[in-house]
């Protein structure tokens, strides 16, 4: 089922009427090429190319009978065309149209995904630079750890977006891939030549080697690439859901004036882009899973891979499409609360700072374990008792062997910690 959302020239590529005038497009050129050589007559070729048509529903008619998708479509074309329609399908087999109209429809759909890709690299960067000194508590197992920026954060998800726009980019070349090889891919009945034409006019490479099939590595890389790139959408998604809870509340989807969050509790205002972002990228992981599962086949093919292509194909590209779009309009209209940042930072009542206080007294040449020691036995008072965490160290007989009241008070600088972020934004958006 295809989402409802207004991307039509996506939902567009997977609809039978791409699909079976790309087919066409596949059996006139090869028609062409035949005729270069000789093998079909300039008359009838002109037949084809003046006739050739089809109509949906005869080719839906036809195959309940028949029970085979492309010779449904050869026959139905032929009633179009007459008796120069002997001379259309010569010399291939079934899957050099089946699968070259799939790796235009998959170039199709990754370009268009490309695009989206860019624009939410847009809206990261733009978020990125708008918050790149808006300090926030960062956290490792859940706790807090040390400051970091709102703009550090989404610097870091802009340059894994980067990563997956080269995936996609190796997997748009990888599955531009084309065949017209014949019934095991040895081009008993049909010359290289014609693949080469047909390939050449679609904007594909020829495969170097094929059996019936094009062979499906090929296939697993491109909805790897839409797993792992939904799989980071997943990754950003997780984050705001975290950041929107009730007592962290450091960044929140937007919500309209009209936006309803319960049935039941009108107070409530819920991350659903998000949690629809974590839900959906599940099925692009589990459609990788099921495109690997469709590299071994039998011999020189069987059909086991045919009717899961059919599923993946259009839902993995409609949806990681589609998740792009959502991603994009969340992150421009995110609602970020820097204050709420700036007061759960300060919850730990300076704890934040024990390696600069750390660092400071090894750089005074105290032993590394007996600073240690002397931190986390005040951290611990803090944990503990709720004191703060400075006024304790100032009083720390062995710890004022060695740093001044003044000294301690510099390790406490907030400003200090990013003393480095510029450095990391040139290194990640090249400026």
């Amino acid at each position: 089922m295809i989402p409802r959302y207004t991307l039509p020239e996506m939902a567009a590529i997977w609809e039978p009427q791409n699909k079976f005038n790309i087919w066409l497009k596949i059996e006139i050129l090869a028609c062409e090429a035949l005729s270069k050589r000789g093998e079909i007559p300039a008359s009838d070729l002109k037949q084809i190319q003046q006739k050739a048509d089809f109509n949906i529903d005869r080719i839906d008619e036809i195959e309940r009978e028949v029970r085979h998708d492309v010779i449904a479509f050869l026959t139905c074309v032929g009633e179009y065309v007459g008796p120069s329609s002997r001379y259309i399908h010569m010399g291939m087999t079934s899957s050099d149209v089946l699968d070259t109209a799939l790796a235009v429809q998959m170039k199709q759909s990754a370009t268009l995904i490309i695009k989206e890709a860019n624009a939410f690299l847009a809206a990261l960067k733009k978020r990125a630079f708008e918050h790149k000194e808006t300090p926030m508590i960062g956290r490792s197992h859940g706790i807090h750890g040390e400051p970091i920026t709102f703009g550090l954060k989404i610097a870091n998800w802009y340059a894994e977006m980067e990563r997956n726009l080269e995936r996609l980019k190796r997997a748009r070349k990888s599955v531009a891939v084309g065949q017209i090889s014949g019934a095991v891919g040895t081009f008993s009945a049909i010359d290289p030549e014609v693949e080469e034409y047909v390939c050449k006019k679609l904007g594909l490479q020829p495969a170097p080697v094929s059996n019936q099939i094009i062979q499906r590595d090929r296939h697993a890389e491109y909805f790897s690439a839409l797993a792992i790139l939904t799989g980071t959408i997943d990754k950003i998604a997780t984050e705001i859901r975290h950041l929107q809870r009730t007592e962290v509340l450091e960044a929140e989807e937007f919500f309209s004036a009209k936006q309803k969050g319960s049935s039941a509790m009108p107070h409530k205002r819920n991350p659903i882009v998000s949690e629809q972002m974590s839900g959906l990228a599940r099925i692009l992981r589990g459609n990788a899973m099921a495109a690997m599962e469709n590299m071994p086949l039998w011999h020189e093919r069987d059909i086991s891979h045919s009717s899961v292509e059919r599923i993946i194909g259009p839902d993995s590209s409609i949806l990681a499409h589609y998740m792009l779009r959502k991603m994009t309009t969340l992150m421009e209209k995110l609602l970020v609360y820097p204050k709420n940042m700036m007061k759960n930072l300060e919850q730990t009542r300076g704890l934040i700072f024990s390696q600069s206080v750390l660092l400071a007294l090894v750089r005074k040449n105290a032993q590394r374990e007996d600073a240690y020691r002397w931190v986390q036995r005040n951290a611990m008072r803090v944990w503990e008792k709720n004191e703060n965490f400075l006024p304790l160290l100032k009083k720390d007989k062995d710890i004022k062997k060695f740093l001044t009241a003044k000294e301690l008070e510099h390790a406490f600088k907030l400003k200090s910690q990013f003393k480095n972020v510029d450095t990391i934004f040139r290194r990640v958006f090249k400026e």
